[in-house]
């Protein structure tokens, strides 16, 4: 899976950094920073937690695209 931001929707609450910070910081502003987009084992409990708590639905998670075959 792949964390994704929709910075239409983002206010900068940071309470997804706060859920998880191993994969996002916040700049300056106190926007999010996304660090390794691409979430896998006991990270994704935590991915999940904070796209849920995200009070503008910003956050979300995608599923990674899978490679062209060869």
């Amino acid at each position: 899976m792949r964390l994704e931001i929709d910075w239409t929707r983002c206010d900068g609450h940071g309470l997804c950094a706060r859920l998880l910070p191993e994969r996002i910081g916040l700049d300056d502003a106190g926007f999010p920073v996304l660090g390794d987009r691409m979430v896998e084992g006991d990270d994704l409990t935590h991915a999940r937690r904070a796209v849920s708590a995200c009070p503008r639905l910003a956050l979300r998670l995608e599923r990674a695209p899978t490679p062209a075959p060869r």
